[in-house]
């Protein structure tokens, strides 16, 4: 299944030359100014800067000074839809994606009511053929209700399009209940993807357990709530010969028990999340809650490990569990907030790395790039332009970011996802032949 295949397309495709951006894309071996022309929604050449007539029918960008990447993917959003769509919707979650250089999500499956039937999914992908702004792809749940109880029908809900089965938001409690799932999974395919959490460690915390939260009198969360599940899952993966993915890890030790599960042979992955690269517990000194969020801010050793992890391959790639709050939910006492923060509008600004494409490879889909052929899944970037989180408001319906109010660094200028414009800020445009 392509980007592309995870709804029909529903925007004319681009048709557009963009002149003389910086092109970088390491798995193309591109970095340097370039043109590169988009026909018909796709890449259809690549030559040095200037060096491109314009052909009839094509819109001129001059994008002299700015980035031309990959556009990014994001394996682990929350689009709310169906029955929260006071927090979110498709339409305007996929906006938010796009406005953030995205040119595909996939949305996790802690709906009202849960996404866990084959209709309810064929449902949800027709609602985002329609209102989508990119390409969208559905996680449903690994258990019905999300409660650890009884299997979905997971046969059927590949069959109608699921990319893999997720009880995000709860763990899967029950080591039995999990080794069936990825019994079933082989038999199916798709990954299974966990939220790693062990009730019995983690309780009613609020945040990290450690000397913050002591010190403002707070319920913790240890951080061997996660990696305890994190090595015992692995385990089962291993034992089953079966794929697992660990979702937004968060802490030193489940870093290393994912690196040794690997080097075992087991077929794991893990993500980070941006907040849990770029801030700490120390944060929540401010009662902001906006930083509130399962798995917690950790420590500067954890976040640290977390980089490292990235870096040396053990965690794959950057989801940013955008999860979108009213405003009326998240401006109570901090204890009381519901866990989770935007993040599809600022993960790049906030971290620019690589692995911002590379959830799309975890879910068997093609990683976007920027060479001859491939479908036109690309975003064009002021590196130079610095901007104001919230400023100017979110394209995504909720403001609950945890970097508000800060100076960010790279503004996406356009976005193209599956080959057609999906966010454009006005740059030097000359027109069409």
């Amino acid at each position: 299944m392509s980007v592309q295949q995870l709804f029909g397309a529903t925007r004319p495709p681009a048709q557009l030359l963009l002149r003389g951006a910086h092109a970088l894309d390491p798995r193309s071996d591109l970095d340097g100014p370039a043109d590169v022309l988009v026909r018909d929604g796709a890449i259809a050449e690549i030559s040095a800067a200037g060096a491109l007539a314009v052909p009839d029918g094509v819109e001129t960008l001059d994008a002299e000074g700015l980035h031309l990447f990959p556009a990014f993917f994001d394996p682990h959003v929350h689009l709310r839809t169906p029955g929260q769509e006071h927090k979110e919707t498709i339409a305007s979650g996929t906006a938010a994606a796009a406005a953030g250089g995205y040119c595909g999500v996939v949305a996790m499956p802690n709906t009202s009511p849960t996404l866990d039937d084959a209709s309810q999914l064929r449902a949800v992908r027709e609602q985002a053929e329609r209102e989508a702004r990119v390409p969208v792809g559905f996680m449903p749940a690994i258990t019905r209700g999300l409660v650890g109880g009884e299997l979905t029908e997971m046969a059927e809900l590949r069959d109608a399009g699921a990319l893999g089965f997720t009880d995000d938001g709860r763990p899967v409690v029950a080591a039995g209940m999990l080794r069936r799932a990825l019994q079933y999974q082989r038999l199916c395919g798709g990954v299974i993807a966990l939220h790693e959490e062990d009730p019995s460690l983690s309780g009613h915390g609020v945040m990290h357990e450690g000397a913050v939260s002591a010190r403002l009198g707070m319920a913790g969360i240890p951080s061997i709530s996660e990696s305890t599940m994190v090595a015992r899952d692995a385990a089962i993966a291993a034992y089953e010969q079966a794929r697992v993915h660990f979702q937004h890890l968060s802490c030193v030790e489940s870093v290393e028990a994912l690196a040794a599960w690997k080097a075992a042979g087991a077929r794991v992955s893990g993500e980070a999340s941006p907040h849990h690269l770029t801030l700490t517990d120390e944060t929540v000194r401010s009662l902001d809650s906006r930083f509130k969020m399962n798995p917690p801010l950790r420590t500067e050793a954890d976040r640290q490990a977390l980089i490292a992890g990235l870096r040396d391959g053990t965690i794959e790639c950057v989801a940013t569990d955008h999860a979108p709050h009213a405003r009326h939910e998240k401006e109570v006492p901090f204890e009381e907030a519901p866990m989770g923060v935007t993040g599809l509008e600022t993960a790049f600004p906030v971290i620019v790395v690589e692995r911002m494409t590379a959830g799309a490879a975890l879910l068997d889909l093609p990683t976007p790039r920027v060479a001859v052929g491939e479908p036109a899944n690309l975003t064009l970037v002021d590196l130079g332009e610095s901007w104001e989180v919230g400023a100017r408001g979110y394209a995504s319906k909720s403001g609950n970011s945890c970097f508000e109010g800060r100076t960010l660094r790279g503004v996406v200028r356009l976005t193209l996802a599956a080959g057609a414009v999906a966010h454009r800020v006005e740059v030097g445009v000359g027109a069409a032949a």
